[in-house]
């Protein structure tokens, strides 16, 4: 959740696995009223991704996402994940 405390797509997902699976967000916008903690810098880039969690702790999830593979911004399976599901 942001600062404002409202559940997102996320927390949706994690309640209808009711609770069992934990759940990373990771945008590479930052949302309205997302929290400056939430920043994970990658690679070289000076572009932050915006890492939320939920069932897991925050600081556990951001270096979960630091330590993906690939060497860029976006992690390659990321990137892999965000093709396929646009390719329809």
């Amino acid at each position: 959740m942001g600062s404002e405390q409202r559940p997102g797509l996320g927390w949706h997902l994690w309640e209808a696995l009711a609770g069992r699976v934990p759940v990373i967000g990771v945008a590479k916008s930052r949302f309205h009223g997302t929290p400056g903690e939430t920043e994970v810098f990658r690679g070289t880039s000076r572009s932050p991704l915006f890492v939320t969690s939920v069932g897991l702790p925050l600081e556990e999830a951001k270096g979960d996402i630091r330590g993906m593979a690939g060497a860029h911004r976006i992690p390659t399976l990321l990137k892999e994940v965000d093709r396929l599901s646009r390719s329809g």
